[in-house]
């Protein structure tokens, strides 16, 4: 009788598969690397669009909002860390591995893999919109007598460095591209709210709805549901960051983890509430989806601002391209049966790369692409499905606090996913209205 092998058990062929793909290549992280990706990965484009939601929900739903999605995410994200290892034996590398466990090898695929590939690629769109706009503003800003440039080559310089740092093969070979974008958020974060104080309130300031129409409130109001959503995006990568950490029995990975998502989780508190306000406060309901557009003075200020903003999605790109890479490249040598080598690999983030490029180009509409994909791909990876495998997984006591914590958050995401899209969708229907392509 020949037996069963393991469900766990990695074959010889499997494992030098595994040390070849990105995420798996490399388990030597230092527990602040997570801190670096995660800060990375968090505050971006999203911290941007925040004064520009403030002013879409008012002062009081704003901040409470704002609280919430803090408070729910940080929740999360502490269920995933935990969950990594929830297996003994077993590490859940990736999202897909983790709904797999839950849901079934067939159906996780299903759940997980759409979601988590939406989000990892509408974010690189966003960031190749957010670092050709910072770029043009600095452009703008130090020499406002040149002739002007179209949005599109800048977006196109941008993706120019992404071309050669997508070549990087891991996590842990782009810890310091990570290092120096997380060092730019916080920077560009600080200046932002320094900047907005230093101007002082916007002259006739007004906190009252943005328009006269009901109809365009309302989807304002919608919109900025998502791009709330859309600032909270590191669970997507947390388990692919957590994946190169090492772990024994002694001290498991969810301890350095922990370590590294709680300073992050400060941090972007840090970052957010500020700028958020600050920027509401200052502006009112005028202030751009993009609150680097709303600033004007002190010139070299919002020019060094900018370049870190540039520095910083950068690095993101990178973050959220990562685990991408990983899918593309497992689907290629595991099901396609290529060969793994470094010209496939060239090949296959080149393409990734150029894609995000010519969509950025083609729609660089930036509170309309955060509202939109803020709701539909970025709640159910953040806000309700951790929960709902948690449920699954750890079986918590029928009504009691952590049942009626995890189902409170499901309602909330789940609702934030049916009508966050439709107001994002309504502002890039309206922005495509008087939008020259390739301008």
């Amino acid at each position: 009788m020949v037996a069963k092998t393991p469900k766990y058990e990695v074959t010889p062929e499997q494992k030098a598969i595994d040390d070849w793909l990105p995420v798996t290549s490399d388990r030597k992280a230092k527990w602040w690397f997570s801190t670096v990706h995660n800060v990375t990965a968090m505050v971006g484009a999203g911290v941007l669009s925040l004064p520009y939601a403030m002013s879409e929900m008012g002062w009081g739903i704003g901040i409470i909002v704002l609280l919430m999605s803090w408070a729910i995410t940080f929740y999360t994200i502490w269920q995933m860390v935990e969950m990594h290892e929830m297996v003994p034996g077993k590490r859940f590398d990736r999202y897909h591995e983790l709904g797999q466990h839950a849901f079934g090898e067939k159906l996780g695929l299903w759940i997980v893999v759409p979601q988590q590939l939406t989000v990892d690629f509408s974010s690189c769109i966003v960031y190749m919109v957010t670092g050709g706009k910072s770029l043009k503003k600095i452009h703008e800003t130090l020499c406002p007598d040149c002739k002007p440039i179209k949005l599109t080559f800048f977006i196109m310089m941008f993706s120019c460095v992404q071309f050669l740092l997508s070549q990087l093969p891991n996590f842990n070979s782009i810890s310091l591209v990570s290092c120096g974008a997380a060092v730019m958020s916080i920077s560009y974060s600080m200046i932002t709210f320094g900047a907005t104080m230093f101007k002082g309130v916007y002259e006739d300031v007004s906190y009252s709805s943005r328009s006269t129409n009901s109809q365009e409130n309302t989807f304002g109001f919608l919109a900025s549901l998502g791009a709330m959503a859309f600032a909270y995006a590191g669970h997507n990568v947390v388990l692919e960051i957590q994946a190169t950490l090492p772990s024994t029995p002694e001290r498991p990975s969810k301890v350095p983890m922990w370590r590294g998502v709680w300073i992050a989780y400060v941090l972007v508190a840090v970052c957010y509430f500020p700028v958020a306000i600050s920027g509401y406060w200052v502006f009112g309901n005028v202030v751009e989806d993009n609150i680097m557009m709303s600033l004007e003075k002190p010139n070299w200020l919002i020019a060094l601002a900018n370049i870190f903003v540039v520095v910083h999605v950068i690095g993101s790109y990178q973050v959220f391209a990562m685990p991408v890479f990983d899918m593309l490249e497992t689907f290629l040598v595991k099901k396609l049966k290529f060969k793994p080598s470094l010209c496939l690999r060239a090949i296959a983030r080149t393409a990734y790369v150029a894609t995000t490029m010519c969509i950025g180009v083609s729609l660089p509409f930036f509170g309309g692409l955060l509202g939109f994909f803020g709701g539909f791909a970025f709640a159910p990876g953040s806000y309700f499905l951790p929960c709902i495998i948690w449920l699954i997984i750890c079986k918590p006591k029928r009504f009691g606090l952590s049942w009626w914590a995890n189902w409170l958050c499901i309602i909330i995401g789940v609702l934030l996913t049916v009508f966050a899209p439709v107001g994002g969708l309504y502002n890039i229907i309206k922005s495509v209205k008087t939008y020259k392509f390739f301008s």
